[in-house]
């Protein structure tokens, strides 16, 4: 079974999460039968590995993660890589973890943000 891991960065300010739940709540009534949850870097939990557990714990065999970031800058580069190498060394061959380029850096995501800017002009 396939899971989705959506992986955002995280704030104090608990405010700042609720565009990244919004999302996840859309994904889990899109798809009912795919397991997605949410986790974030820092200052707010899950974090990505007690998130990944949470997935191989219902099931999954091939999660997919799924960075919330608008690039590939150094949480994506630094950050991610040794998580999700625990996370495969901890269950070796039974899950399979495919990390995805970050969100902003897909088609769709673009000419979303890209008509949302023109929405403000008159």
């Amino acid at each position: 079974m396939d899971g989705l891991l959506l992986f955002a960065h995280g704030a104090r300010d608990a405010a700042w999460a609720r565009p990244f739940e919004a999302v996840a709540a859309r994904l889990r009534q899109t798809r009912p039968e795919t397991p997605v949850v949410l986790s974030f870097l820092e200052f707010m939990s899950p974090d990505l590995a007690t998130a990944g557990q949470s997935l191989v714990a219902t099931g999954c065999t091939r999660v997919h993660v799924l960075p919330l970031f608008l690039g590939t800058g150094g949480h994506v580069r630094r950050d991610v890589p040794p998580l999700l190498e625990s996370l495969r060394a901890q269950h070796g061959e039974a899950v399979t973890w495919v990390l995805h380029p970050p969100l902003g850096e897909h088609e769709a995501v673009l000419q979303a943000m890209c008509d949302a800017c023109l929405n403000t002009l008159p």
